[in-house]
């Protein structure tokens, strides 16, 4: 089996496009096929993003979990990528070859598929010769690229991509695509992709449930005092709403949203009230004002935390904004959420078919 394995590397041309997720996702649907993969991650990354060492082996560890994978079938990162390491590589006190090093990494491993998941773009890592074209070259691996189409100049990102991956390029995965840019992305965008010989393997509608954030995650993000029910920081919260409007607007604006945060100003206890009766999972009080005891009774009732920042309304909200579609994949509604919309929109006979993988004859169920 050594002799055949097929080597998969994850890419991206940008931080944040959902590359973890479909990473796990393309794994699951390949152990329903009969494959035994080995799944790692050969660069870690700390540069002010959360991650590094010991959340990239959280992340693997979980990943194992959700897979059923053995200790034998992971592989952690060979080299962090953070200020230690840069400052040591260009001192001259690293001069490990990591292309050898990533080859010995990989070697005799009796499985099927080596997937791996690649760094955050195409060029992290050059300068420890780990960036995703020096990877692929030095494994004969193919890429799939995960790709999010903020805007039409995205293309330009692919384009580019192409030509400098070259046949390695096996084809890319659209995700995280908007209700209204739904349309123009499969009418248009991707039989343009795909007369330019780029194959369209999936294009992944938008979902609130991977885009979610933890309460957890936002009171870190946010530096935030938790002031009641601290025990329910692990509600998911899917949207934002800002309540700085009279109360009958604002029935009327949260009755259109689930799962919220609700920013409103620590003094409004109207629009605090009127929040809880909502769908709310977590209200956040701006300007370090104490809310009115009535609210915190309340909210304990339906047990809502509530966190009270010293920013202004906008700042938390641009915090948030941000936290939302970048944190990790360690909830299994999430897991769950991404393996029905692989199942359902990503074209698996046609990836299985560029790769030229030979199945077993028993698909395992």
């Amino acid at each position: 089996m050594a002799e055949s394995v097929q080597y998969l590397l994850i890419g991206s041309t940008e931080p944040y496009t959902g590359k973890s997720a479909i990473a796990l996702g393309l794994a699951d649907l390949f152990q329903t096929k009969g494959l035994k993969i080995v799944y790692g991650k050969p660069l870690a990354t700390d540069m002010g993003d959360g991650e590094g060492e010991d959340a990239s082996d959280a992340d693997l560890q979980f990943i194992a979990q959700t897979l059923k994978l053995s200790h034998e079938q992971l592989r952690f990162p060979i080299l962090t990528l953070d200020e230690t390491t840069i400052r040591q590589r260009l001192l001259d006190k690293n001069q490990e070859n990591y292309p050898q090093s990533l080859t010995s990494y990989l070697q005799k491993p009796s499985v099927d598929l080596i997937l791996l998941e690649g760094p955050r773009t195409l060029q992290e890592g050059l300068l420890f010769d780990l960036s995703v074209p020096q990877m692929a070259n030095q494994l004969d691996a193919s890429v799939l690229l995960v790709v999010r189409l903020h805007s039409h100049l995205a293309l330009d990102d692919l384009l580019y991509a192409q030509k400098d991956l070259g046949k390695r390029l096996l084809g890319i995965v659209i995700n995280d695509v908007s209700p209204d840019e739904l349309e123009i992305t499969t009418s248009e965008i991707q039989p343009f992709l795909e007369a330019k010989g780029i194959p369209v393997f999936g294009v992944l509608p938008r979902n609130d449930v991977l885009r979610s954030v933890t309460v957890k995650e936002l009171v870190k993000q946010l530096k935030a005092q938790v002031l009641c029910s601290k025990e329910r920081l692990d509600l998911m919260v899917e949207s934002l709403s800002v309540g700085a409007m009279n109360v009958s607007s604002a029935m009327k604006y949260f009755s259109q949203s689930k799962n919220m945060a609700v920013v409103t100003g620590g003094d409004r206890t109207d629009i605090q009230l009127a929040a809880l009766e909502k769908s709310t999972h977590c209200l956040i009080l701006t300007g370090q004002l104490p809310p009115a005891p009535m609210v915190l009774s309340r909210a304990e009732d339906l047990e809502v935390p509530v966190l009270s920042v010293d920013l202004d309304t906008l700042t938390t909200v641009e915090i948030i904004d941000r936290a939302f579609g970048q944190v990790r994949l360690h909830e299994p509604v999430k897991v769950e959420a991404v393996n029905q919309l692989m199942k359902e929109y990503f074209h698996l006979d046609r990836l299985i078919q560029r790769l030229g993988i030979s199945f077993p004859v028993t698909a395992m169920n």
